[in-house]
């Protein structure tokens, strides 16, 4: 059994009831101490998830090192000994994890003992990272596999238990929010859907505007009428779609007043589907303002994803809302516009005349 000093000093800032009580909840990643176990003879971190020990056996060290030098062996759990890995770092493999294991549930215990973290700081940490919790991000996956296996043409019941879930009433209570339509609908690319449209024009050309009863779902910049009719057709292949600008039209004059200038702060209510991600990136771009533009990095940022920009790229890429979900204000870190679904030259020609009104 290893032995040690009770009275051994860490950072004289903090006494020993302080850092008793970081190891008592798991937390204390930033902290500048481990502690060991005198009836084990191990050193653990202070968010170890290993059972806790009884108070008269703990002791506490300012470095690994320390704790080894008096004897104790590190834990193999949190591997103390070694260097803190960012939290970013965590953070992609609790993802990684999450994504290729569809059929476990992400329950905070289970991760905190695979992670070796308490599962209040794993949690913490995962939220101040992508801003939602493991268990959000686990349901975002799922939606985007049975997103991809309704559009392959799997039935509904394949489909969801292939995607994870295990009942069609939990899936079909969430089935609105995260796909607009009943999961059937969506198989059926958007069969059952009546979509009313109008095409008209622009200083930058052709316009079209695409909307439910429950607001816009589409909206695309163009300068062929085919093309535009061929984008709203291909987002929903087997929707019932009918041309009538007067059913829309006070929807198609406050976009064309958008567009101009004249109205910089639009309201329109808009039916979207995406998944949880796309949904963060989009939120994000409906809140830079009118004139301004941000770089797709800054977006991840906000979005607490500093390393998807690519992704955000992409999402940006899918937003089948140009203008209303302005995509055109993202760009490149060097100030250089980036791609855009409606073409470079549209998209400097938003960015113009924005910067012209504002």
């Amino acid at each position: 059994m290893a032995t040690a000093n009770p009275n051994t000093k860490t950072d004289p800032k903090m006494t020993d009831d302080q850092r008793w009580q970081i190891v008592q909840r798991r937390d204390g990643r930033d902290a500048d101490f481990v502690y060991a176990v005198r009836s084990t003879g191990i050193y653990c971190r202070p968010y170890c998830s290993a059972r806790l020990p009884h108070r008269i056996q703990v002791v506490f060290f300012s470095t690994a090192s320390d704790a080894e030098q008096a004897g104790f062996r590190a834990c193999r759990r949190c591997q103390p000994e070694k260097a803190v890995p960012p939290e970013s770092e965590i953070v992609r493999s609790v993802c990684d994890w999450i994504e290729n294991n569809p059929d476990e549930r992400v329950i905070l215990a289970v991760l905190s003992k695979r992670f070796s973290l308490s599962g209040y700081h794993l949690q913490r940490t995962f939220r101040r990272c992508t801003g939602i919790t493991p268990r959000q991000y686990a349901e975002s996956c799922r939606i985007s596999r049975l997103k991809a296996q309704l559009r392959a043409g799997e039935s509904v019941t394949d489909a969801l238990y292939d995607a994870g879930y295990g009942s069609t009433s939990r899936l079909y209570e969430r089935a609105k929010v995260h796909l607009g339509m009943t999961p059937g609908a969506y198989r059926r690319g958007g069969r059952g859907m009546e979509i009313t449209y109008g095409l008209t024009h622009c200083s930058l050309g052709r316009v079209i505007v695409g909307a439910t009863k429950y607001g816009i779902c589409a909206l695309g910049l163009g300068h062929s009428d085919t093309d535009l009719e061929a984008f709203l057709k291909g987002e929903f292949p087997n929707a019932r779609i009918q041309r009538d600008e007067g059913h829309i039209r006070q929807s198609i004059d406050d976009i064309l007043n958008y567009l101009e200038g004249k109205l910089t702060n639009q309201r329109l209510p808009l039916d979207m589907n995406g998944t949880n991600f796309q949904r963060k990136v989009w939120d994000v771009l409906m809140s830079i303002p009118y004139g301004t533009t941000r770089s797709y990095s800054e977006i991840a940022c906000l979005i607490g994803r500093p390393e998807a920009t690519r992704a955000v790229a992409r999402a940006c890429a899918t937003n089948p809302l140009a203008i209303l979900v302005p995509c055109h204000r993202v760009v490149r870190k060097d100030g250089s516009p980036g791609g855009y679904r409606w073409g470079i030259r549209l998209k400097e020609d938003l960015l113009e005349k924005e910067s012209s009104v504002r």
